[in-house]
């Protein structure tokens, strides 16, 4: 069953937060990266010239849980925010992308063509977090793999502005097109703090399989 049918009704009751946005602000550059030990491998920078739109590129590295095949895309990508609502305690985002790229890997020859595309909602105050976020890689007659990821979010104390926050996460990701049998759930911890210079957050844990799960965001 798909993650996102899964947690549906959970999406509805607490609409998501901060998985790594891809605006940070107007004039801000972000670069983010993650490694998922034997899975997937991230890398993107994207440069905001207004707050509700920024542009950007990415590579992509996927391999399946058996090590049997693996994909690498290389795209450039356009981020809108659709819609946020600035509240009393909170903040809630909603985000959609779309970019194009090529591919290279085991099970077709050469260089393919390839789409990317995604939505990211997300709800925060001090002490509460959730996400829930959807990304598709897709080349024509060559692969199609989606990425489904909720996470869930706690933490111990409410951070002012400049104080160094941290959250336990929890987080459960559904992979399409044969990376892998079933959700990969994991534990993490994120450490997050701004500054003059800008912001930055790091996170680490591991699977339910006893691999290394890890993500940092930079924003300036």
């Amino acid at each position: 069953m798909s993650l996102i049918r899964c947690f549906g009704a959970l999406a509805c009751l607490l609409p998501a937060a901060v998985y790594a946005k891809p605006i940070a602000y107007q004039g801000g550059t972000t670069v983010m990266g993650e490694y998922g030990a034997g899975t997937m491998q991230e890398l993107q920078v994207f440069y905001a010239p207004g707050y509700r739109w920024s542009l950007g590129a990415g590579h992509l590295r996927l391999d399946d849980e058996e090590q049997t095949f693996s994909r690498e895309i290389s795209y450039v990508r356009g981020n809108v925010l659709l819609k946020r609502w600035n509240l009393p305690r909170a903040q809630a985002n909603v985000f959609a992308w779309g970019g194009v790229g090529q591919a290279q890997g085991d099970g077709f020859e050469g260089r393919k063509g390839a789409w990317n595309a995604g939505a990211q909602a997300d709800y925060e105050t001090l002490r509460v977090y959730g996400s829930l976020r959807t990304d598709w890689q897709y080349s024509r007659e060559a692969f199609s793999h989606r990425i489904d990821t909720v996470q869930l979010g706690w933490a111990p104390y409410a951070h002012d502005w400049d104080r160094l926050a941290t959250w336990f996460v929890i987080q459960g990701r559904d992979y399409t097109g044969g990376l892998y049998d079933g959700v990969e759930a994991a534990a993490l911890l994120r450490l997050f703090k701004n500054g003059s210079w800008g912001a930055a957050w790091v996170e680490a844990g591991v699977t339910q399989d006893g691999k290394l799960q890890t993500m940092f965001m930079f924003n300036f």
